[in-house]
């Protein structure tokens, strides 16, 4: 039992001093293991929820920051659609493009359908710049109408902001003596403006032989249609525009539309934000006669005389982004504050 005993300790000793000897065989060949120590892997705590901002009643404080269109790094990036985490790209439908035979051979006009919609006239116009549409509201009277000229965001083209907005129903709801023209606009930042002037537009309706009204003339634009609706603010005919939670760019004209242009005097501005409320409170600020309203009011008359007179209207929506454009609350009671003469 002795002799068992012994022969297990020096087999022990033996494999201490094998152990040994390779621990010391790595420390020579790593001299850096001598010293580290085995990292210690401590789970990262889940962040804590950042609480939410209490509501405001003052347009002016600090609204959530707008997104900002970068097409350098994703062409396909919706101004209007804000950078939380990973955004499906949305099916974009192709633009339609009219073929050769946009014009009539027999009449020399721009070929277009015609029928009955919300109880007025409309009209579908084939140009090389795609679908406009045409909508008089029933009781419409030329003598004394003005135009609408409502210019879509990206995702749509004219047809499907037509049809899928109810813009007909929106524009009878307002009670407005017009002609609406909805025309095709750019679906995205690697598209080009389709109408960079009101006039080859207002040309192309003239030339689907519809007689344009000479009264003023109003533009609302939502979303990425601040691209278009830029390019117009020197048309002698424009009044007035109304920015639909699209005030992504274009401040420098917007700016000559309203206090600097050489017709600035005539002209009036609305801007409606959510998504820009940032970029258009900072753009209301800059000026004087500016007024701000916090939310959407729910009937006409809970506009303040000085809210409906204002030369620049600044209003912090509620609604959200599309709500603005679907709801059916906004448009048709921006359009009763306009000059337009009532049905």
């Amino acid at each position: 039992m002795k002799l068992a005993a012994a022969l297990v300790t020096v087999l022990a000793l033996a494999a201490g001093g094998l152990v040994q000897a390779d621990d010391q065989a790595t420390r020579a060949a790593d001299p850096a293991a001598a010293t580290a120590t085995p990292p210690v892997v401590v789970p990262e705590p889940a962040p804590a929820p950042s609480p939410t901002p209490a509501p405001t009643l003052d347009p002016a404080a600090n609204p959530a920051p707008d997104p900002a269109p970068n097409p350098t790094t994703n062409p396909s990036l919706d101004p209007a659609v804000p950078a939380r985490g990973p955004v499906p790209r949305p099916v974009i439908k192709p633009r339609r493009k009219s073929v050769a035979a946009t014009v009539d051979p027999e009449t020399g006009r721009l070929q277009k359908s015609e029928d009955e919609v919300a109880g007025g006239k409309h009209w579908r116009i084939k140009t090389e710049q795609g679908a406009v549409h045409v909508w008089v509201p029933p009781g419409y009277d030329r003598a004394t109408a003005g135009v609408v000229v409502y210019v879509h965001g990206y995702y749509v083209d004219a047809d499907q902001a037509w049809k899928e907005y109810g813009l007909a129903r929106q524009f009878k709801a307002s009670k407005q003596n017009a002609m609406f023209v909805v025309p095709d606009a750019p679906s995205g930042n690697d598209e080009e403006v389709s109408w960079p002037a009101l006039t080859d537009l207002r040309k192309a309706i003239t030339l689907a032989n519809i007689h344009l009204p000479d009264g003023p003339t109003i533009v609302m634009g939502h979303s990425g249609a601040f691209r278009t609706v830029m390019k117009w603010i020197d048309h002698k005919a424009v009044s007035e525009i109304i920015l639909l939670d699209a005030m992504y760019g274009g401040q420098k004209q917007f700016e000559d539309f309203i206090a600097s242009g050489k017709r600035a005097d005539d002209h009036k501005l609305i801007v409606v934000a959510a998504a820009t409320a940032a970029k258009s409170r900072d753009f209301a600020q800059q000026y004087k006669f500016a007024v701000a309203r916090e939310k959407f009011p729910a009937s006409l008359g809970e506009f303040s005389k000085r809210e409906r007179r204002a030369k620049l209207l600044y209003v912090h929506s509620q609604y959200q982004h599309m709500q603005i454009v679907t709801s059916g609350k906004v448009i048709p009671m921006l359009l009763r504050m306009t000059p337009l003469a009532a049905l």
